[in-house]
């Protein structure tokens, strides 16, 4: 890939619309959750970074961590109370975007059992369970997101994410087409497709075009329909 994971996950892939857009967000609460708010007289510090940087460019480490604090979004929790966790999980993996990273969800387990454990994490919110049989394993939640994210051969990076799921027909990769939404293994943007279709163009011809299936056009179709409704509303 030409970089290590310290610099993919450092590099500035998104504007804050952008990645909200791409996560199926709205612009402000993505924002809270990188960057921290204010109401009132009350100051919140961010979730996923540090500290407040008024940046309003998100790293790919900073989008893929959003991308799990996203499936919490049903939880009737506020995910402020998962901040202390991922500090926590930062200082003792040394890595400063913990959740982009498998080792939480596979071989530290018990490190993220202790994290939950040690702030007092509300049960909706966390990232490992105790199965039936005694063992952890992740949350739902975690493996929602798991099934979405293509981790490197060492795990210390997620190098990819597929909004829909692995094995759907959409992926962003930061290494290619500035991040925006594309085909796996044919590397056309999703864009492209749905303006083709938009015009007027059968989706089997588009899928003849592409070398792809009329499912994974209208698959594509729909996921840029629904994306841009939210951009439209942000």
């Amino acid at each position: 890939m030409g970089e290590n994971s310290a610099e993919l996950l450092d590099r500035p892939v998104y504007g804050m619309s952008q990645a909200a857009r791409l996560l199926g967000l709205r612009t402000d609460g993505l924002r809270r959750w990188i960057d921290g708010y204010e109401r009132g007289s009350t100051t919140y510090a961010p979730v996923i970074r540090e500290r407040s940087t008024g940046v309003d460019t998100v790293t790919w480490g900073e989008f893929i961590e959003a991308g799990y604090l996203r499936e919490y979004r049903a939880k009737r929790v506020t995910l402020q109370y998962l901040r202390p966790v991922i500090g926590f999980l930062r200082d003792r993996l040394q890595v400063p975007y913990p959740l982009a990273t498998l080792k939480p969800y596979t071989s530290g387990r018990e490190l993220a059992l202790e994290a939950q454990e040690f702030v007092g994490l509300d049960p909706a919110l966390n990232i490992v369970i105790l199965g039936r049989d005694g063992t952890l394993m992740p949350s739902d939640p975690a493996v929602a997101f798991l099934d979405k994210v293509e981790f490197n051969d060492a795990g210390d990076v997620a190098e990819r994410l597929f909004p829909l799921g692995r094995g759907k027909p959409i992926v962003l990769d930061p290494t290619r087409s500035f991040g925006e939404p594309t085909i796996p293994n044919v590397g056309v943007r999703t864009e492209i497709v749905a303006e083709l279709v938009g015009a007027g163009e059968e989706p089997g011809r588009v899928a003849q075009i592409y070398s792809i299936s009329v499912d994974d056009v209208e698959q594509v179709v729909e996921f840029e329909r629904r994306h841009g409704e939210l951009a439209r509303a942000a």
